[in-house]
């Protein structure tokens, strides 16, 4: 049984109110604005009802607000993590406690990471604490080729964390896509456009709300009363149905191009073949998912339009469909044109998404590699924080310092890209939030070895 306590307290953080907006300044500070110029020094930030007034030299703080002195700090827009499972998952090895993936579902597409988000997590307070901000929330394919519909969250401290349900739609069409959809990708690629003309036969005819009265199990074949809207063209093909109906009205803005569409894919060829789906489904809006031989397609990929979020500095070969991966994939891609976020960042240490800023700073160090390929300073910062806000939709208005934008912000203590640097205060829609979490809980515990601090276990 829950005790009384930690149920009052969970009511408690359920009911509490958002903070108030505050109105700040920070002056004297070096300044990135996130959109990939270069860092300024001896700046000042202007932040007003949580909207960036100001960020540049030459600016006073406005009489009346609280003044920051940023001597000897850096100020840069808060992280965006693009594509993670923050807030899915507060312990990976115990299953009742992740929600990153459903493997046993019986809905692939319809699936909506939003509805499993948990803002108390420790992964959620952690990463806060490291300068994260939002986040592309995503759940993993497993069941099917399909993981469903992600979310676009902020890590701050009010309890509803959705910036944007249902932001988009993830598809596996690599090594693992082809395991799970039969052994092929030539099946995968199979269900993958079934799956989009059935979604385009249904169109605005059949709602997702209707659909959840339908059973689970059921398909446009089974013994199931059809929506009465349904045409007769649609009860003639009933029976050679493969998605659930709920599973194809989560598709209808994927094929409309109202729900971007990230896609799983590492190799070359793969990636030449998902280019090629908008020549059957025009209206696609394709975002690449990992492409760790990107740069040998860079020219094709920037040529349609379409971005990616990489996995950060591939290097080795861990499948077969990365065995030309390299750490100058970003900055290739980035050099002919492709726009480029870090990203894919979950679970263990190393792949942390608190660990994206070292990160960027390494694609700044492969400048100074001879035969490498990097980016600069402000397009390393760029990577993390104003290119995934554009890829997810919120151009200008998340991931920058500019007038205007959503006032996260963040003072870090030195350069953020360094990875001995930290955040000193954390700013989510203009309110300052708390950076304290069980790890910080744990260093206080025990930094001085003050053994009246240990647990009472240790008494004897």
């Amino acid at each position: 049984m829950i005790p009384r306590f930690l149920l009052g307290s969970a009511a408690a953080l359920a009911l509490a109110a958002p903070a108030a907006a505050q109105d700040f300044a920070i002056t004297n500070a070096t300044v990135a604005t996130g959109d990939g110029s270069e860092p300024i020094e001896n700046a000042t930030v202007v932040v007003r009802n949580g909207r960036v007034v100001s960020a540049g030299v030459g600016t006073a703080a406005p009489a009346g607000l609280e003044v920051i002195d940023g001597t000897g700090k850096w100020v840069t827009p808060g992280i965006f993590s693009a594509v993670t499972d923050l807030g899915l998952s507060d312990v990976d090895g115990v299953s009742e406690s992740n929600d990153a993936a459903a493997g046993n579902s019986p809905f692939s597409a319809a699936l909506d990471a939003s509805t499993a988000l948990n803002p108390n997590s420790q992964d959620v307070l952690v990463a806060r604490a490291a300068g994260i901000t939002r986040a592309s929330v995503y759940s993993s394919p497993s069941a099917s080729i399909f993981g469903g519909q992600g979310a676009v969250i902020d890590l701050g401290t009010d309890p509803e964390m959705v910036t944007r349900t249902r932001a988009f739609q993830v598809v596996d069409l690599g090594e693992r896509g082809a395991r799970i959809s039969g052994g092929s990708r030539t099946s995968a690629h199979a269900l993958l456009r079934n799956a989009l003309r059935e979604a385009t036969q249904l169109g605005d005819r059949a709602a997702i709300g209707a659909a959840t009265a339908r059973p689970a199990e059921a398909r446009f074949g089974d013994d199931v009363p059809l929506d009465p809207r349904l045409d007769g063209r649609d009860s003639e093909r009933a029976g050679d149905v493969l998605l659930t109906r709920f599973d194809a009205a989560a598709l209808v803005p994927v094929v409309r191009g109202q729900q971007p569409l990230y896609v799983v894919v590492e190799r070359a060829a793969d990636i030449r073949e998902v280019l090629k789906l908008t020549r059957d489904f025009p209206n696609l809006d394709l975002v690449l998912l990992g492409a760790s031989e990107g740069w040998l397609v860079a020219n094709d990929i920037a040529a349609a339009g379409v971005p990616v979020i990489a996995d950060p500095l591939d290097d080795l070969p861990v499948g077969f469909d990365q065995l030309a991966a390299t750490q100058s994939n970003v900055g290739r891609m980035r050099a002919a044109g492709v726009t480029v976020a870090i990203g894919r960042m979950s679970g263990g240490t190393g792949d942390q998404p608190r660990n994206a800023r070292q990160y960027a700073g390494n694609l700044v160090a492969l400048t100074r590699v001879p035969g490498a390929t990097g980016l600069s300073w402000g397009e390393a910062l760029a990577t993390i924080t104003s290119v995934p806000a554009r890829i997810a939709g919120f151009d200008g208005r998340l991931g920058t310092l500019t007038a205007g934008a959503t006032a996260d912000v963040v003072m870090w203590d030195g350069d953020p890209l360094e990875v001995g640097s930290a955040a000193e205060a954390v700013f989510i829609d203009g309110v300052r939030q708390p950076t304290d979490n069980h790890q910080t809980r744990l260093r206080q515990r025990y930094r001085d070895l003050d053994e009246s601090d240990l647990p009472k276990a240790y008494d004897w």
